[in-house]
């Protein structure tokens, strides 16, 4: 069963075809004069029509739930959305057992949850893909729209210099799979005590990829095609005032994005907390491709459905 926990399940051929996919698709959905198609427009071949997508959520979301509906919509099926607390898995049925059911119901599952044991405990049990839309341990599929977003920006992969500034979190640790995948370079400016996953960093090295981690935030992005940062407070943490002194310096503003190369790029899965990991001017700015970005999560989740669903 194709199931996209993790990047690595996937693999770089298939994560490349994705990519290729999404851009397909996306050009597809523009009139000739450059103008978009309505978004609840059908793709013209409609290659999921009549399949039916069940989403889960115990976390809060904005662009993975609003992406998965409408990339579901656009590819001719329909969602089913459910919050942990309107499900009898809210009530102590189980994981494996949510999965069993469902299975019967739906063509495929996308759950966003904070212990990636439970999106484990989903797919060993589903008779249907499961699609990890965030856990504690990984966010895969905003790193397919993160490399969509790069494409489109002219930013070959191999070989990208990538500078990551704040917590090592589970955004970071995708994307440090995602660099052994396609072999580029990540310098995680983290204060210590917040390095990235020892685990994702193993593997990424061992792929060819260079993951290297610096104290020094202008030092981590000298040079770099890419700057990237995230919230420094995950959801489900407590807002503790020694961490975001701890990240203070690690702050993208003017002079760390003036480190990077002149044609870099910023890039940020959002929310953003402007005025902590990133100030207005950046986020704002002309190098900034957050919102493309964030945009690129429907195309991104389209192709990572299809592929689950074995039409790509």
């Amino acid at each position: 069963m194709p199931h996209f926990l993790n990047l690595s399940d996937a693999g770089g051929d298939a994560i490349a075809a994705m990519i290729a996919d999404a851009i397909d698709r996306k050009a597809a959905r523009r009139h000739s004069d450059g103008s978009g198609w309505p978004t609840g427009q059908v793709d013209a071949d409609a290659p999921l029509a009549g399949h039916v997508l069940a989403m889960i959520f115990e976390k809060n979301s904005t662009r993975t739930r609003v992406s998965f509906e409408m990339a579901i919509k656009q590819l001719g099926g329909s969602a089913i959305v459910m919050t942990g607390d309107q499900m009898q898995l809210g009530r102590g049925e189980s994981v494996a057992d949510t999965a069993r059911v469902l299975s019967g119901y739906v063509d495929a599952i996308m759950i966003r949850t904070d212990d990636h044991a439970k999106v484990m405990e989903m797919a060993a049990h589903a008779s249907v893909p499961v699609i990890n839309g965030l856990t504690d341990l990984s966010h895969p599929c905003q790193i397919v729209a993160d490399l969509l977003t790069l494409a489109e920006n002219g930013k070959p992969l191999p070989g990208l210099e990538l500078a990551w500034l704040g917590d090592g979190n589970n955004v970071l640790s995708s994307l440090i799979e995602a660099a052994g995948i396609f072999k580029f370079n990540i310098r995680a400016g983290v204060p210590q005590g917040y390095e990235p996953d020892a685990v994702f960093v193993a593997a990424a090295e061992a792929a060819g990829a260079r993951i290297t981690v610096h104290c020094d935030a202008a030092e981590a992005a000298a040079g770099v095609d890419v700057v990237v940062t995230d919230t420094w407070v995950s959801m489900g943490q407590a807002h503790a005032h020694n961490k975001l002194a701890a990240m203070a310096p690690y702050q993208v503003d003017g002079r760390l994005m003036g480190a990077a190369k002149a044609d870099a790029v910023f890039l940020h899965c959002l929310p953003a907390h402007r005025g902590e990991e990133v100030t207005e001017a950046v986020i704002d700015g002309p190098q900034s491709r957050v919102w493309q970005e964030a945009a690129n999560r429907v195309h991104a989740q389209k192709s990572i459905l299809l592929w689950a669903l074995g039409r790509l």
